[in-house]
């Protein structure tokens, strides 16, 4: 604590003593709860007030709120639903920032919380003219929001069957409108919710069956088409595929599937499917097109491979010399110590036998 000083007396605590052993009594009087609402800290939710109950707004929720907008250094650069009434946006929809976005939809009613929100979930890189001051590019906000209320979103299973159908249509134009904007991630999103609607797990009637089919198709066509521009390609196949078990000739399933092929290498399956379509529609120009680049993929990979057995089959060729090299080298060092065995061999066979004399004692030759 005070290591090896006196702690002077302060009011009326008495002398604290050098190396002495401190008991400190703590009562937790208070603690404001901390959520990362993005998951990379970017986002960061301090709860001020406890909201009602146990539901919070969601995406596509229509809610109410009021907040007080600031720079890191106390600036009030913004402030919405005091004078002129409470504030009202649609979650999911870009209609306030990224960070606001996302953290009002997670507070409850009546709930009040402060949001720390980086540049990348605010304004960017940009300056920006709020109504009480200029926001610096690169600017960390401050947003302290009331949320007064809030109508979520149905769910598909509280609709009825032509609620959800008009739903999914409603959802696949704004995916449109998004995708023509080049918001393809958002696009993809309204996409895939569209589907749900109108899932085949879901009890429809007779008479819907031929709509039905034709707006899950296109959900999942233009579905493949947002995928296929942020390069999530497995995830184009999926939905081509989709798309293909209930019409197994449809020609931008085809060509966007075998596009995705392309990018992942799989040059054989990108034929069929090329094939299969220019069946199907032989004067597709996007398809020859296709079939063009399919042309100029295989060529490459043909060299690549080329290439690599050549350099594979030089590399067996000179393995193999050397192995040759090394065999003849052991063999004549294996023959050398032969040799040099049997002479010591002789040698020893030459010391131990009795040499043959005359009887004058004089050394002949035996041969």
């Amino acid at each position: 604590a005070f290591g090896k000083r006196d702690c002077n007396s302060r009011n009326e605590f008495p002398l604290i003593p050098s190396n002495a052993v401190l008991n400190v009594d703590l009562e937790l009087v208070s603690f404001k709860t901390v959520i990362d609402i993005t998951g990379d800290y970017k986002v960061i939710k301090k709860i001020l007030k406890e909201g009602e109950g146990t539901l919070t707004a969601n995406e596509g929720a229509a809610v109410t709120i009021r907040y007080t907008a600031m720079l890191e250094d106390g600036i009030v650069f913004e402030k919405k639903g005091f004078d002129e009434g409470p504030f009202e946006f649609i979650t999911d929809e870009e209609q306030v920032i990224a960070g606001l976005d996302r953290g009002a939809a997670t507070m409850k009613k009546r709930e009040q919380a402060i949001f720390t929100i980086t540049s990348e979930y605010g304004f960017g890189s940009t300056e920006v003219k709020r109504d009480l001051a200029v926001v610096p590019p690169n600017s960390t906000l401050l947003y302290e929001v009331e949320m007064l209320d809030f109508v979520k979103e149905k769910a598909p299973w509280q609709m009825t069957s032509q609620e959800r159908i008009k739903a999914a249509e409603r959802k696949k134009e704004e995916g449109n409108l998004l995708f023509k904007n080049g918001k393809y991630q958002r696009a993809g999103k309204k996409y895939d919710k569209a589907a749900d609607y109108i899932s085949e797990d879901t009890p429809f009637g007779d008479s819907d069956q031929k709509l039905l089919k034709a707006l899950r198709v296109s959900c999942w066509l233009n579905g493949a088409a947002c995928t296929l521009k942020l390069n999530n390609f497995l995830e184009a196949i999926k939905l081509c595929s989709k798309v293909l078990e209930v019409e197994c000739y449809n020609v931008k399933a085809l060509y966007r599937r075998a596009q995705a092929y392309l990018e992942t290498a799989d040059l054989h399956l990108a034929e069929l499917d090329i094939k299969k379509a220019l069946e199907a529609d032989p004067q597709n120009r996007e398809v020859k097109l296709i079939q063009k680049n399919l042309k100029q993929f295989q060529v490459e990979s043909n060299k690549r491979d080329v290439k690599l057995y050549s350099n594979m089959f030089a590399r067996t060729i000179k393995d193999s010399s050397v192995s040759k090299k090394r065999l003849k080298v052991e063999k004549e060092e294996d023959n050398k110590k032969d040799e040099e065995v049997m002479a010591m061999e002789m040698e020893k066979v030459a010391v131990s036998s009795p040499v043959p004399r005359s009887d004058n004692g004089t050394v002949i030759d035996s041969s």
